[in-house]
């Protein structure tokens, strides 16, 4: 027979396992014969293929079309050099590439780690006791139990079921969620109502099933969903940069073709021209601009898991820089998630916790507290949600132990707001209901008042509800109580009431109500600063929760949400108000949605988008992921999240903390400014490079500076520096500063100008200087055209060259930042620079003295004093940013 035809208990006896579960000794017994849990991934492009991709990118076939050029011309018209420079570009290749290679195996090895900070856990029932683990470890005749929100490990045939419902879309395609039950079913599995199948998840209630088959067994396993593999796509920074790198070299292209005709015009020879033309294209391209910026990206998301936020996706590194609006939940993330009781209203008043035990209503009261609940305690530890530990801890220090058999449960759910059980207690029967007070009081028809059942009038409803806003003013969470006896002869002890709708409708009728629990869980202390940061940095924190508005309101204003009056809309309006009142009402400073579910979440965030916000939202149960899929960052709780959120979320915070998000957001920033600081940086050594071959074409002088030499400063003594400047710590001023518009683009002419138009002249009149200045020393006259091997020749471009290096060097201080003064930021706080600049001067410094390096490189010794007169280029260059941010400071402030 199949598993799913078999009772209960042929299920324990065909699986060899017990209602208690199996024991550890037994679990490693099978976990050798079964394997691990887990599905075998079809094997992505082999580390080979993945190498080869780096010679064939648009700037790889550039290069590629350069080396070939440099060949032909030696073969055509041999002794020029070209053979050497052909050579030279196929190394330059072979570098960027290994490079380039290098770094994307390290960003995605570093992602790959940062996942495992987020296990799949489990929890199984094993030697009778319950206990977490992980999914791997699952083996066949394990006991999962299940509830909302949590994804199905194995294949599972469920032996205990409260009104579970999965969502089976990720194997059948259908999204609507179905009804789990336990009875035995014949036909086929894939269509049994008892079965809870790898990979789909809890929509709501909860149950108990038996691992039958793990891994690769399992339907998912042998279907292979999960064996299926995308190759991830490049994120929108990364395609602008690529298409930032096609367009700078189509420039470079289009002026090396330029200048090859011009030279004909001007009476150069062809190989004149050619030599030119080679070395302006190679000049211009930014062979190392992509690597650093998968670099920094990758470097941006190690550096937020420092600070407990983990980033799923590179892209969602730069899109943090862009939120404008954060939505948040109150509880866990604004609050400390600690929740304890710290007010009890009961025969008509209110009662200290440690007071509580005066009379049988409070009594009643804490039963109730207890056996209303999910929560448990196992070996004097609580598990469960916050709220329901802190109500079952409460009850246990004033009854002790209380034990009853649970005859049913109608599971909490966000629309509901309540919660049901039935039980039997010492031979008598009876339901239990706590939930959101309008939901409770509504289903009562009587009041315990000192042990005696009374009628429930008007008076007492207005007195219920006024100490219940009392309560909700102190900033409480408060959960309203009701219970109500069953005679013996109710369907619900017998067991045949029917469905869940049913169940509801006989119990939760007439019931008598015990009192009101109000439970404490402090803000946050770092939320306050947090919260300040975003106010300064224009990012505006919309509060949605469950709580009641009083409630939601008090905390706010303890946290510094909200300073004056704010608009605050609970769940029941919300639902009868059209999206443009809705629209209307958002364009408020401060906002606080109250009682809210998480389709009215799904709804405030599809409205911020519709105005043009950039909508970070935090949810934590499976009902919030389509809200989290819907923000353009969903965030989810690492701690009390559900795997569902998990799943749909691109970033997960660690610690549930809201000042995370913010430290995130800080990071997203100074991600986005370090690759423009390293870009400004890598362009403006663009110049110094381009301007000796407009003078070598325009003016009949010595070429200044070699191809060869070229390729030594962008691939050698820049690049270290460049990816220095990524690894920069946020700026004083980051979150000062309005959020980054998403249509800004990166290579904007703000950026451009100053690197071409500022900083690369300056670099560009240090250069030219030092090669007239050495060709002026040795007695060279204008107009002489000196050979490639002359002594002063060589000199003089290293010359050229040195001084391109040095000023390079103050240059990398200048663009730690945009604005702000270098006295400010601190020469010393990024020690990867100086690290960086000591293996610069140590590349130059054997290009310049070391006979292999002179040899390579065509360079030759210089004296001190030239070393000497080209340093004040490196000042001129510091004191004329320094001026530049200045002036931007004093006429542009933030």
């Amino acid at each position: 027979m199949k598993i799913n035809e078999l009772t209960k208990e042929n299920v324990f006896q065909t699986l060899v396992a017990s209602a208690e579960g199996l024991s550890a000794e037994e679990v490693q017994r099978r976990l050798a014969e079964f394997g691990r849990n887990e599905i075998t991934a079809v094997k992505g492009r082999s580390l080979l293929l993945k190498l080869l991709g780096q010679f064939t990118h648009f700037l790889a076939i550039v290069l590629w079309l350069a080396a070939f050029f440099s060949f032909l011309s030696e073969y055509l018209n041999p002794g020029e050099g070209m053979l050497t420079l052909g050579f030279a570009i196929v190394a330059v290749i072979v570098i960027n590439a290994v490079f380039t290679f290098i770094q994307e195996y390290r960003a995605e090895k570093a992602l790959e780690a940062l996942k495992t900070l987020l296990p799949f856990n489990v929890k199984t029932i094993r030697s009778g006791k319950e206990s977490g683990g992980s999914a791997e470890e699952v083996v066949p005749g394990d006991l999962i139990r299940l509830a909302e929100g949590d994804k199905v490990p194995a294949d599972l045939r469920l032996i205990e079921s409260n009104a579970l419902k999965v969502n089976n879309a990720p194997l059948t395609g259908e999204s609507e969620p179905v009804l789990r039950s336990i009875e035995p079913f014949p036909g086929d599995p894939i269509n049994s109502p008892n079965i809870a199948f790898a990979g789909t998840t809890v929509v709501s209630g909860n149950g108990v099933g038996v691992v039958f088959a793990t891994g690769m067994r399992t339907e998912f396993g042998r279907i292979a969903l999960l064996t299926e593999t995308v190759t991830p796509g490049l994120s929108p920074l990364q395609k602008e940069i690529v298409k930032a790198t096609r367009i700078v070299a189509a420039i470079a292209a289009v002026f090396g073709v330029f200048f090859f005709i011009l030279g004909f015009a001007i009476g150069r020879t062809f190989w004149a021209n050619f030599i030119f033309a080679i070395g302006i294209t190679v000049a211009l391209i930014p062979e190392g601009m992509l690597p650093a910026v998968t670099l920094a990206l990758a470097m941006g998301s190690q550096r937020m898991a420092k600070r407990k936020a983990l980033i799923k996706t590179l892209s969602a590194v730069e899109t943090l820089g862009s939120v404008t609006v954060i939505c948040t939940d109150k509880t866990g993330t604004l609050t400390q998630n600690n929740m304890a009781i710290a007010k009890i209203w009961a025969d008509n008043g209110l009662i200290e916790p440690n007071a509580a035990l005066t009379s049988a209503t409070t009594r009643l009261l804490f039963t109730t507290a207890a056996l209303c609940n999910n929560a448990c305690s196992v070996d004097n530890q609580y598990r469960g949600d916050p709220t329901e530990t802190a109500l079952l801890k409460a009850a246990r220090e004033a009854l002790g132990d209380i034990t009853a058999k649970r005859l049913f449960e109608i599971p909490f759910d966000s629309d509901r707001k309540m919660m049901t059980t039935g039980c039997v207690q010492d031979g008598g029967a009876a339901v239990f209901s706590k939930g959101a007070l309008e939901r409770i009081l509504p289903l009562c028809s009587h009041i315990m008042i000192s042990g005696e059942r009374k009628q429930l009038d008007d008076v007492n409803r207005k007195n219920i509800t006024d100490s219940d806003q009392a309560l909700m003013d102190m900033g409480l969470r408060v959960l309203a109580f009701a219970s109500k006896e069953l005679p013996a002869s109710s369907s619900l002890v017998k067991g045949n009431a029917g469905g869940a709708g049913a169940v509801a409708g006989e119990s939760e009728k007439e019931m008598t109500f015990l009192g009101l629990i109000g439970l404490q869980d402090p803000p946050r202390p770092e939320v306050h600063e947090a919260i300040k940061k975003c106010h300064a940095a224009g990012i505006r924190i919309i509060m949605i929760t469950g709580d009641g508005s009083r409630t939601a309101l008090a905390i706010a204003r303890q946290i510094g949400l909200v300073q004056g009056t704010p608009v605050v809309i609970e769940g029941s309006a919300f639902s009868l108000m059209s999206d443009q009142e809705l629209m209307d009402k958002l364009a408020s400073p401060e906002m606080i949605f109250s009682r809210m579910t998480p389709k009215h979440k799904m709804r405030v965030v599809s409205l911020l988008k519709d105005k043009g916000e950039v909508v970070a939202v935090t949810g934590d149960g499976v009902n919030d992921a389509p809200a989290l899929k819907k923000a353009d960052i969903g965030i989810s709780m690492g701690i009390t999240g559900t795997d569902v959120a998990k799943e749909a979320s691109n970033m997960v915070l660690l610690d549930d903390n809201f000042a995370t998000i913010v430290n995130a957001v800080e990071e997203g920033r100074t991600v986005y400014e370090n690759i423009k600081k390293f870009l400004t940086y890598i362009f403006a050594s663009n110049i110094p490079e381009a301007v000796p071959y407009l003078g070598y074409i325009l003016f009949n002088i010595p070429l200044p500076l070699t191809i060869l030499q070229i390729l030594l400063v962008d691939l050698g003594t820049d690049m270290l520096p460049a990816l220095a400047l990524g690894a920069e710590k946020p700026t004083p001023g980051v979150m000062q500063q309005p959020p980054r518009k998403v249509n800004e683009r990166l290579l904007n002419f703000p950026l451009l100008a100053r690197a071409y138009l500022f900083l690369g002249p300056i670099e560009a009149l240090a250069c030219m200087f030092g090669f007239f200045w050495v060709l002026n020393a040795g007695g060279w006259t204008w107009g002489t055209l000196l050979p490639t091997t002359n002594l002063l020749y060589m000199q003089a471009t290293t010359a050229c060259l040195t001084a391109i290096v040095i000023v390079q060097v103050a240059n990398v201080f200048a663009c730690r930042s945009s604005r702000e003064s270098l006295f400010t930021t601190g020469f010393f706080t990024n020690k990867l620079i100086f690290a960086a600049i000591a293996v610069e001067l140590a590349l130059q410094l054997f290009i310049v003295y070391h006979s292999l390096g002179n040899k390579v490189f065509a360079t030759a010794p210089l004296p001190p004093g030239v070393w000497l007169v080209l340093i004040p280029f490196a000042i001129l260059l510091l004191a004329a940013e320094e001026g530049r941010k200045f002036v931007k400071r004093r006429f542009r402030p933030l």
